[in-house]
C-alpha cells in the first residue's frame, strides 16, 4: 500500500466529506422541523449545479461569485415549495407529504431534461493546487471547504442567535405550544423548507466545480445524503454534517483497495448495518 496516495485518499475523503455533511444538513433539518421526508432533494442539489453553470458559462460570472445568488434561489424556490406542495398536506399521513415531495421530484427532473437534456456537463475551474511533499491537494477542493464550513457556521448562528431561528427550534420542539406563544408555525415551515432546499443548492454548487454532472446527479447525491442522515441520526444537523465526513472519508479511502463501481455498495452494507445496529445513528437521533 502507498502511504501517500493514502494520505491524499484521506485529505481528498476529508475535505469532500464537509460537502456531504452540507448537502445532508439540508435534508435533515427539514425532517427535524416539520417531520418530512424530502424526495425532492436531489433536484435541488441538481438547480444548484446548473444555476452555477448557466451563470458562468453565460454571463461569465465566476463560479463562487455565484454563491449569494444560490442562496436568494434555494431560499426562494423552497418556501415556493412547501406553500405550493406541503402546506396543506403538512398534517396529513406521512406518505401523504412523501408523496407531495416525490412529486416535485418528478416534475422539477423532467423539465430539467427537456431544458438541458441528460448530457454530462462540467465547469472549467482552476484554483491551482498546495504541494504537502507529494501530495497535492486542490485549490478547488480547499474553496468548497471553506464555503461549507462558512455556511455552517452561518446556519448555526441563525439557528441558536436569532428570532427567526429561536422560532424555528421551537416549532421543532412542539408546534402547538409555539403556534400558542404567537409564533405563525406555517411561516416557520416554509422559512426552514427554504432553508433546506438553500443548503441542498449551496452543496450542488459546490460539488459543480469539482465533478462533472448531468440532471440526473441529484438523484444519485439524494440516496448518499439519507445514507449520511441516518448514518448521522435524523433530525441532526451536527450528525449530519460529520456523517457527511465519514463517508467522504469512506469514499477515498476503500478506492485504493477497491474499485470505485464497488463503493456504493459498501455505503449501502454501511447504511444496514447502522439501521440494524443502531437505528437512531451514531450521534443519536434529535428528540422533540
Amino acid at each position: 500500500m502507498n502511504i501517500e496516495a493514502l494520505i491524499a485518499s484521506t485529505f481528498d475523503g476529508l475535505m469532500l466529506g464537509f460537502v456531504f455533511g452540507l448537502m445532508a444538513m439540508g435534508l435533515t433539518l427539514i425532517f427535524g422541523v416539520m417531520k418530512v421526508i424530502n424526495l425532492g432533494h436531489g433536484p435541488l442539489i441538481a438547480i444548484g449545479m446548473f444555476a452555477v453553470l448557466v451563470m458562468s458559462q453565460s454571463l461569465g460570472i465566476n463560479p463562487y461569485l455565484t454563491l449569494p445568488v444560490i442562496i436568494v434561489i434555494g431560499l426562494l424556490t423552497g418556501i415556493v415549495m412547501y406553500f405550493v406542495a406541503l402546506h396543506r398536506v403538512i398534517n396529513s399521513p406521512e406518505l401523504t407529504t412523501l408523496l407531495a415531495t416525490f412529486s416535485v421530484n418528478m416534475m422539477i427532473t423532467g423539465l430539467m431534461t427537456v431544458i438541458f437534456s441528460t448530457s454530462p456537463r462540467g465547469l472549467d475551474v482552476t484554483l491551482g493546487s498546495l504541494q504537502f511533499g507529494r501530495v497535492t491537494i486542490l485549490g478547488t477542493r480547499v474553496a468548497a471547504v471553506v464555503i461549507a464550513v462558512v455556511v455552517t457556521i452561518a446556519l448555526y448562528f441563525f439557528l441558536y442567535r436569532t428570532r427567526q431561528g429561536k422560532s424555528i427550534r421551537a416549532v421543532a420542539n412542539n408546534r402547538g405550544a409555539a403556534e400558542l406563544m404567537g409564533i405563525n408555525s406555517s411561516w416557520v415551515l416554509g422559512l426552514s423548507f427554504g432553508i433546506g432546499a438553500m443548503l441542498a443548492m449551496i452543496s450542488g454548487m459546490l460539488l459543480a466545480t469539482m465533478f462533472s454532472f448531468t440532471v440526473l446527479t441529484g438523484n444519485a447525491l439524494e440516496t448518499k445524503s439519507f445514507v449520511i442522515v441516518v448514518l448521522g441520526g435524523l433530525g441532526n444537523p451536527t450528525g449530519a454534517l460529520f456523517g457527511g465526513i465519514i463517508i467522504g472519508l469512506l469514499e477515498s479511502i476503500t478506492t485504493i483497495f477497491i474499485p470505485v463501481s464497488w463503493v456504493p455498495v459498501l455505503e449501502f452494507v454501511v447504511f444496514i448495518m447502522i439501521l440494524l445496529v443502531r437505528p437512531n445513528g451514531i450521534f443519536g437521533a434529535r428528540s422533540s
